[in-house]
């Protein structure tokens, strides 16, 4: 059964990402945040960016205004029972995750798919929080959602076939290119460019370069589209030490040890672009 309509919770930058990127395809959205002024917002930054594409003449005001018009703002997630899949889209916090999924398995139809939209938490142990654990996947999206062409599909352990099939082909009819993983601490990517992230700490932190010959080494002897260090400016120095403290935790390995200038900057409140300050100033 094609999903036709897609109920979104959280409209900041995930959220109305996915939102647009649905939107744009002809796929109805209920996008549901807490208060009405930030749905209003979410709902202003897809049309802010739907503008952004007409001046690049990639799309027309036309497809703009229809795009627009597939979006339907709440914060009632009763509103969420007319939807196919909900993608839950809150800020990356296990207890509200929990608190949210419960709510919303509680009220949609038990043939609904829910997804979560999180980075590293456990897709197995999210689905088991619910009442249809095979119905359970995770989907995750990259920022900006509507530029990057990826989506992580995870499996969590009772994820059913038939649900995985049938979101990988929603995110194809997104125009995106689906990897399938499985269920473990930063799935592929995460797992992969956190720990590349710190070491690029580790070697600030030794003197071996500046932050920005490390970029620039990174940028242009690995066809990287920014640095390292910049990346972490704009992921949040808060969100690398995290993951990475996540990493120590669930896999005992030293190597996931966070390096201690990282936590230094952190210390300092010096957590990228959202601070004005990170590794570079803004």
């Amino acid at each position: 059964m094609t999903i036709q309509t897609v109920g979104i919770i959280g409209a900041g930058t995930m959220g109305n990402g996915i939102a647009q990127a649905c939107a744009v395809v002809g796929i109805n959205v209920v996008m549901v945040d807490v208060s009405d002024a930030a749905v209003q917002k979410g709902i202003a930054t897809v049309a802010a960016s739907l503008d952004r594409l007409i001046k690049k003449e990639k799309i027309s005001a036309a497809d703009k205004d229809a795009a627009l018009a597939h979006i339907q703002g709440s914060t009632r997630y009763e509103d969420l029972q007319k939807a196919d899949l909900v993608i839950e889209a809150a800020t990356e916090n296990h207890a509200l995750k929990l608190k949210i999924l419960q709510q919303v398995d509680a009220l949609v139809p038990p043939q609904v798919i829910i997804a979560s939209n999180t980075s590293s938490i456990s897709i197995t142990q999210l689905a088991a929080s619910t009442s249809r654990a095979e119905r359970f996947i995770g989907m995750h999206f990259f920022n900006p959602v509507p530029m990057m062409a990826l989506v992580e599909i995870i499996r969590g352990l009772q994820t059913s076939d038939e649900t995985h099939e049938r979101v990988k082909q929603l995110a194809e009819r997104l125009g995106k290119t689906p990897i399938t993983v499985k269920n473990a601490p930063g799935f592929v990517v995460n797992r992969i460019l956190v720990p590349m992230i710190n070491e690029a700490f580790f070697v600030l932190a030794e003197g071996l370069a500046t932050p920005e010959d490390i970029d620039a080494g990174m940028k242009l002897g690995c066809n990287h589209p920014i640095g390292p260090l910049a990346l972490a400016d704009m992921v949040g120095l808060d969100v690398c030490l995290a993951v990475m403290e996540v990493y120590l935790k669930e896999f005992g390995d030293s190597k996931y040890r966070a390096c201690p200038l990282l936590k230094e900057y952190v210390a300092a409140g010096r957590l990228g672009r959202k601070s004005g300050r990170g590794v570079y100033a803004y």
